[in-house]
């Protein structure tokens, strides 16, 4: 049996479910009155975030080990894949060091600062958008398989 269309299912999923909290967040982060941002939801993607990154980082590096094994070194000499390996590098960098530390204040915020707390909300909205479309990039890329240079 041909274990290959498997690993990379599971390679893709884990990709993908690295960036799912910090993608969704900000976007599950609605204010209404008498909300403090502890729905269901929102402690749901908090926990999958704080919890569940290291877990599901070292799955992806052990499949992306596999997949290499199983394909070959020569598919990292692939332009296409190392501008979108660069992608995800940057979009990790995004998620750790700016959407995750301003979610964490975000959500510490009183409720006395609802305008600076939209404002800010709006932002991070933003960072998800970006973000959301790195991941599209790369989804493209490993599509299209481009020849780049």
């Amino acid at each position: 049996m041909d274990l290959l269309p498997i690993l990379l299912a599971v390679h893709i999923s884990l990709a993908v479910a690295l960036f799912v909290p910090s993608i969704l967040l900000p976007l599950a982060m609605r204010r209404r009155p008498g909300a403090n941002g502890s729905g269901v939801i929102v402690r749901a993607l908090m926990f999958a975030q704080s919890h569940g990154t290291l877990l599901i980082g070292a799955g992806l590096a052990a499949s992306g080990a596999a997949l290499l094994a199983a394909l070959g070194s020569g598919l990292l000499a692939q332009p296409w894949l190392l501008v979108a390996l660069i992608i995800y590098a940057l979009n990790l960098a995004l998620a750790f060091f700016i959407q995750r530390p301003n979610l964490r204040r975000l959500l510490g915020m009183r409720f006395g600062d609802d305008a600076s707390w939209r404002a800010r909300a709006r932002r991070q909205r933003y960072v998800s958008y970006a973000m959301a479309a790195l991941v599209g990039t790369i989804g493209a890329l490993m599509t299209t398989k481009p020849d780049l240079w």
